[in-house]
């Protein structure tokens, strides 16, 4: 194996997250048992990720060649943990390097969740027609497009987040211009969904004037979703560096802007639907500028300019983001199947409300585990990247362990007042008792949606795309899905029988994913990572360097 593009690089010449406690006898700890499948074939690890730390530049010689099954040394990772005191330790550390990435990405999401929300209410205000209309578009035809999209985009995580920990940090640029050749591509594909959504909707059984009103304003935000194609890439450019508070920052300003231009164009200028749809495709191009800005500016080391690279290896990136926009987009289907089943039950309107109340509760929760699971993934992608195994699987038995904690204290709050939190949203009585009923239902989701965006990250950063897919599809899909329906309609359980049964699929899932974690050989990882480093990175420069002779 030719490690030659790997011999020098710049990395930390220490790493803060981690203890250099020496090896010796090991003690009973939280970590040990993961670790003991992993520790007894010693190979190894080129030095830490370039995320943290003073920098230096070392050779890697030394380091990277050996005669260890996986090609690598374990003399610069993390030493394992021996005690009690050595575990808090890790756990400490590594808690502020994951909350430090988790915690500005969560707050844009907030941002970017707030401008569909700032969007409802002031077309709200205009009528009812328009506020269906406007989120039909937004939840049924926006969000099928923004799933795929951002789906495509996270094989950026897997690359350039083991390229930057692997210190090809030039490359980064390439792959992300190379993304958003993909993206760009798919949104026009995506195009026919917008332009023939009134009879898309028709099809589907929707209102006639809300189906045309939908229609309308599913084509003018057409332009938003190629704003999508640019931002998602640049955003996991920037993330795969940990550059994440600039994303909130640009968040938070677009929100501010998006909601003055709503006010402007509805209520100034009386614009109606045109308005919103106007308001909406600014904010959201001023956010892949202002990001797009950022890099090109202030990220020379990733940045080198535009490169014909971009175009090289296509396809093979194309099966990766494949790969990762089927695993996503079968992850956010499945719940939204759950609200459509319960349309044709005999009570629908009071079931798909008392859904919908759960499910706005459930989203609010997973703006945070979407944080977490954007972190877990550029934590795993540095560190096999920089071929350090066992601070891959800390980072991986820290953030499951912070996660559940967070879904059993949301748990604990939805059943200690689940006769309460429905009065933020309705004054039915019928409806909160309804919501009541199923609020069971949320907690026990609430703690599962805890821990599977975790793993789901873990997956995207190791580059498991495809195996989490099929997991997702038989989970989901051949087994979860069909048993709701049974339970719902065929044993007469309605709205928690479709629940349970969906629920039934989401834990398979959920202990699938975390066997194939706790069975998972890092060291084999890490080389996997760094061979993926070099066929993706060496080989485009030697090709180009062949083409231009």
């Amino acid at each position: 194996m030719d490690y030659s593009p790997l011999i020098s690089k710049v990395v930390p010449s220490s790493h803060p997250s981690f203890p250099n406690t020496g090896r010796g006898t090991i003690t009973n700890s939280p970590f040990e048992a993961a670790l003991a499948q992993n520790d007894e074939e010693s190979g190894s690890l080129i030095p830490a990720s370039v995320s943290a730390g003073e920098y230096e530049t070392v050779d890697l010689a030394a380091d990277v060649l050996s005669d260890s099954p996986t090609g690598v040394t374990s003399a610069n990772d993390v030493e394992k943990v021996k005690n009690a005191k050595d575990a808090w330790k890790v756990f400490v550390n590594e808690s502020k390097v994951l909350w430090a990435i988790a915690a500005p990405i969560a707050f844009n999401i907030i941002c970017l969740y707030g401008m569909n929300s700032s969007t409802q209410i002031f077309v709200g205000h205009i009528g009812n027609l328009e506020l269906s209309a406007v989120a039909i578009a937004l939840s049924v035809m926006s969000n099928f497009s923004f799933g795929f999209l951002l789906g495509m985009g996270s094989a950026l995580e897997t690359l350039c987040g083991q390229a930057f920990g692997a210190g090809q940090v030039s490359k980064l640029g390439v792959y992300m211009q190379r993304s958003w050749i993909i993206l760009i591509c798919s949104a026009i594909l995506l195009c026919p969904l917008y332009i023939f959504s009134t009879p898309i909707l028709r099809l589907l059984g929707q209102d006639e004037e809300i189906a045309v009103k939908a229609g309308q304003f599913t084509v003018w935000i057409i332009p938003q979703m190629f704003a999508l194609a640019i931002n998602f890439p640049t955003q996991k450019f920037l993330q795969s560096q940990s550059k994440v508070m600039v994303l909130s920052w640009i968040g938070f300003v677009a929100l501010i802007i998006h909601i003055g231009l709503l006010i402007l164009f509805i209520d100034g200028f009386g614009w109606s639907l045109g308005g919103a749809a106007l308001a909406f495709n600014i904010s959201s191009w001023i956010t892949s500028i202002s990001q797009v800005v950022y890099v090109v500016g202030w990220c020379k080391d990733g940045w080198t300019g535009l490169s014909w690279a971009a175009f090289n290896e296509l396809w093979a990136f194309v099966k990766l983001s494949l790969a990762s926009a089927i695993m996503l987009c079968l992850e956010i289907w499945y719940m939204m199947v759950l609200v459509v089943l319960t349309g044709h039950l005999d009570d629908a309107e009071i079931a798909v409300d008392s859904i919908s109340i759960c499910m706005n509760i459930n989203g609010w929760e997973a703006m945070l585990f979407i944080g977490l699971n954007a972190a877990i993934s550029v934590r795993v992608s540095n560190e096999l990247g920089s071929g350090r195994p066992r601070a891959t699987l800390y980072a991986v038995i820290v953030v499951v362990v912070q996660s559940l904690a967070l879904g059993i204290l949301s748990m604990m709050a939805i059943l200690i007042f689940k006769n309460d939190f429905s009065v933020i949203f309705t004054d039915n009585y019928e409806l909160q008792k309804a919501v009541a009923g199923i609020a069971h239902l949320l907690a026990i989701t609430m703690v599962l949606n805890s821990i599977q965006p975790v793993i789901s990250g873990v997956a995207v950063g190791g580059g498991w795309q495809g195996l989490v897919a099929y997991i997702n599809l038989g989970c989901y899909y051949i087994f979860g899905l069909p048993f709701g329906f049974i339970l719902g309609y065929v044993l007469k359980l309605g709205v928690e029988g479709i629940w349970m049964g969906m629920l039934c699929g989401t834990t398979a899932q959920t202990i699938i994913l975390l066997i194939v974690v706790w069975r998972t050989n890092w060291k084999d990882e890490a080389a996997k990572a760094l061979e993926r480093v070099r066929l993706w990175g060496g080989q485009e420069e030697q090709k180009l360097q062949t083409e231009a002779y």
